[in-house]
């Protein structure tokens, strides 16, 4: 494989023969990936959400753990704990779920905060510390949280500084009448992740991750990403803007969102698709406009329409053999 997009392509097909008609949300995940984000997935149970994690590690090879997050979780579940070694009189750590390449935290808000804050310093700094020792985790590493948006009894939001530490939010949504029937075809038996294989490795995805930070994105364009975050933040139906990390999470994912569509250079229609997805998550809407059902989608359809689009800059000449 030379280029993102072939990479790209390699684990769409793969993923694929699993998930139906989600190939949008497959997009998200690979861009997640290459800018070594987390993601977090919002939407109804039954959706396919740890069937995507599944499929992705399986398709890069990866190594997969799946926590269950539930109200008796404890913070040393996810991370691990020290165990004394009666044979050697010494602690030993025992690695908890936390240390795979792929994490896939499951209905996250349903644990305690405390439970949720141990995962900040793995998100953020890629290591956890236990009893004082600090053990880093693999690369690649990412978590894919899960989260219902629908039942709130007997969860914990997730507070505005964790939210903000995901590079993404999607929604999967219910598959289509007729995907639904493929669905059903192809599960009649066996379900096609049992016969799923890797496609790439891990060394490949190292290697792109690297590479998107090459792509050309022009002084227009950046100018563009911090006056959509700003005009976020002057909405007057929101209380708080995105903040300046929003503005390089909209700034890095479209690099990768053109890479993996065999560009090298970034266009103001890779930022409009990525706006949402990136800066959603990252605003709190007024009270008085939750009362009037204001959503955060809402909120970027007015921005995008306010701000005008960059025009071409005379002198540039974009090369599209290059990524």
């Amino acid at each position: 494989m030379n280029t993102v997009k072939e990479f790209a392509e390699r684990i769409f097909q793969n993923v694929e023969q699993v998930m139906v008609g989600k190939r949008s949300a497959v997009e998200l995940v690979l861009v997640a990936l290459l800018c070594r984000g987390h993601l977090l997935i919002e939407d109804v149970p039954g959706t396919g959400k740890t069937v995507l994690a599944k499929s992705i590690a399986r398709s890069i090879g990866s190594s997969f753990k799946r926590i269950q997050f539930t109200p008796d979780l404890l913070p040393s579940d996810v991370t691990g704990i020290s165990i004394f070694n009666q044979q050697n009189h010494e602690f030993e750590f025992r690695p908890g779920p936390i240390f795979a390449q792929i994490v896939l935290a499951d209905e996250i808000n349903r644990a305690t905060p405390k439970t949720q804050s141990a995962m900040l310093e793995a998100m953020e700094e890629r290591q956890i510390t236990v009893d004082g020792t600090t053990y880093g985790l693999p690369a690649p590493f990412i978590v894919l949280a899960t989260q219902n948006p629908i039942e709130y009894e007997g969860t914990f939001p997730l507070p505005e500084a964790q939210l903000d530490r995901f590079l993404l939010r999607l929604h999967m949504g219910y598959p289509d009448r007729i995907d639904e029937i493929a669905i059903l075809k192809r599960q009649r038996q066996a379900h096609p992740l049992e016969h799923l294989h890797p496609v790439t490795q891990i060394e490949d995805l190292l290697q792109f991750q690297a590479a998107i930070k090459e792509i050309y994105v022009d002084d227009l364009i950046s100018e563009y990403i911090v006056t959509l975050a700003g005009a976020t933040r002057h909405h007057e139906d929101v209380y708080l803007g995105a903040s300046a990390r929003g503005s390089l999470a909209l700034y890095r994912t479209a690099q990768a969102w053109a890479a993996i569509h065999g560009r090298d250079y970034v266009t103001p229609d890779d930022v409009k698709t990525l706006a949402l997805p990136v800066l959603g998550h990252r605003m709190i809407i007024s009270p008085a406009a939750r009362i009037r059902s204001v959503t955060p989608a809402a909120v970027i359809t007015d921005v995008l329409a306010a701000v005008a689009v960059p025009g071409a800059r005379a002198g540039r000449r974009y090369d599209r053999a290059g990524m």
